[in-house]
């Protein structure tokens, strides 16, 4: 008998397996008062499989009680937000010989490592009719391989040839076995056993719409508010937009829905019972997007999905201008809350969130600087204070059309607050990456009746001010793991950049003055 061992791949987010993956890996999701992974390793090790490895990543930690338990081997891809099967793969390369390879989200009504069928290496697709040759073809493949010995040779020095290469670690480790686009082992169609893999919060209902796991909380507040039943949430979907929060679209009652669960850290960014007024404030006037449900305590939203909706381009001139109409109406109904949102404050209080780490800017502390001398003049030249949305950005405008008319609605109202109006123009002109010329047409746009000197250098020392503050930001959430790239670059740019404009503007006066 061929000693074998097994490579199961669990590095991934699962995020199709949205909203269940944000308590639990998808390896440890619940069918049949059964957990998925333990079931494989237990039918694994029926069959005789006693060396198993399993490559993990997102919630490594749910995994370790498995080495105790089971005596499997773990090993980690610290990479695998960015990255595919085919790198977790390579990972355990060294261990690729008579190994089964199987994804973590399959569960097995019978096991079906028990065949004979151990002297070649075949892929296992569903029972169809086609003769499968194809890559392309496998849209019905289990993931489920076994790889022969003299195969892994072969195998080994492509998977070191791809993985090698960043451009190719998002690729299926699937991709191994394709050679001049055909496959290169013989697919084993599988007529024995029902095996189903869970890709989603439907594929879980499919197999047990009683399991513990569609108990969750998301889950749960979604049941209550619509009376519903798990089973009528239809067509989950992540959604990857957003930078603070997580939020997925599904379906019940034939209406579509978007919730948002906080995200990381968001507890001591986000005053949610400030949101919840926000909210009740702007309720029945067209400015936002249909609020379903609100939790202040946990910060859980439901809102209604806007079809055919789509986000402010802004590169798009036209756009643009649509948007700053609709901002600038908002502000004058001149609104009001009971909290106001604190520019300079805030500074300070992200700031204070690295704790005892220094900024990773070396002239953090100088930038800062000329950027707190911009305070008076701001303060000097606001006319009015009003409710503003603070995270004014392209991606929180929604353009649609409905009755023949283009509407725009505003979305994401977790910053708002009362201020000054001219800083939710600086607020759009930072996020969308404007060089000084965009920044004055955003302007424009705005003031279609022309803007005053004074006020253009206010906005500038806004974006400056606007700059420091999500670049503070930026750095308490990278601290929590969360990278933005030159997003976070940008924002610390513009601190330098316009507080030197403004600042030079201001000595102008001061020379004059002398």
């Amino acid at each position: 008998m061929i000693l074998k061992n097994a490579i199961i791949l669990a590095a991934g987010l699962g995020r199709r397996t949205i909203p269940l993956n944000f308590e639990t890996h998808k390896a440890f999701l619940e069918v049949n008062g059964e957990i998925l992974i333990e079931r494989l390793i237990v039918q694994l090790k029926e069959a005789g499989v006693s060396e198993i490895i399993i490559v993990i990543g997102y919630k490594k930690e749910q995994f370790r009680y498995l080495i105790d338990k089971y005596e499997v081997e773990l090993i980690e891809n610290d990479d695998f937000a960015n990255s595919n099967t085919l790198y977790s793969l390579s990972l355990a390369e060294s261990y690729l010989s008579n190994s089964y390879i199987i994804p973590c989200d399959i569960w097995c009504a019978t096991n079906p490592f028990t065949s004979k069928k151990d002297d070649s290496s075949w892929y296992m697709i569903a029972d169809i009719s086609k003769n499968v040759t194809k890559l392309d073809d496998l849209s019905e493949r289990l993931g489920v391989a076994f790889i022969e010995q003299s195969d892994s040779i072969w195998i080994k020095q492509r998977l070191r040839e791809l993985a090698n290469n960043p451009s190719q670690q998002m690729l299926a480790w699937e991709e191994l076995l394709v050679t001049d686009g055909e496959l290169a082992i013989p697919t084993f169609k599988n007529c024995e056993h029902f095996i189903q893999d869970i890709n989603t919060f439907e594929d879980l209902i499919f197999l047990d719409d009683m399991s513990n796991h569609l108990r969750v909380e998301t889950i749960d507040i979604i049941c209550t508010t619509f009376d519903i039943a798990p089973k009528e949430i239809k067509n989950v979907l992540a959604l990857k937009k957003g930078m603070t929060n997580r939020s997925f679209m599904f379906e019940c009652k034939d209406k579509s829905y978007i919730m948002r669960i906080p995200g990381e850290g968001t507890d001591k960014l986000i005053n949610r019972e400030q949101e919840a007024e926000v909210y009740r404030v702007i309720a029945g006037e067209s400015i936002s997007d249909e609020l379903i449900y609100i939790s202040p305590e946990k910060g859980y939203k439901i809102t209604s999905f806007i079809d055919g909706a789509r986000n402010c381009d802004s590169n798009n001139k036209s756009d643009v201008s649509l948007c700053m109409k609709k901002l600038r109406s908002f502000h004058e109904r001149e609104l009001t809350t009971s909290h106001e949102f604190d520019l300079f404050g805030e500074i300070e209080f992200y700031e204070s969130l690295r704790g005892n780490r220094e900024s990773i800017y070396e002239d953090y502390q100088s930038v800062k600087n000329r950027v707190l001398t911009l305070k008076s003049y701001i303060q000097l030249n606001i006319e009015k204070k009003v409710l503003c949305h603070i995270d004014a950005n392209p991606d929180n405008f929604l353009i649609f059309e409905k009755n023949n008319q283009t509407e725009v609605r505003l979305i994401d109202w977790e910053y708002a607050g009362m201020q000054d109006p001219d800083l939710d123009i600086a607020m759009f002109a930072i996020y969308s990456q404007y060089n000084r010329e965009q920044i004055d047409f955003l302007i424009d746009a705005y003031f279609e009746e022309g803007c005053e000197e004074r006020i253009r250098m206010k906005i500038y020392a806004y974006v400056a001010t606007a700059g420091l503050l999500w670049s503070n930001w930026c750095e308490y959430k990278q601290q929590l793991g969360v990278e933005f790239g030159d997003y976070a670059r940008y924002q610390y740019e513009y601190a330098k950049e316009f507080s030197v404009i403004v600042s030079e503007y201001l000595s102008t006066f001061e020379d004059e003055d002398n």
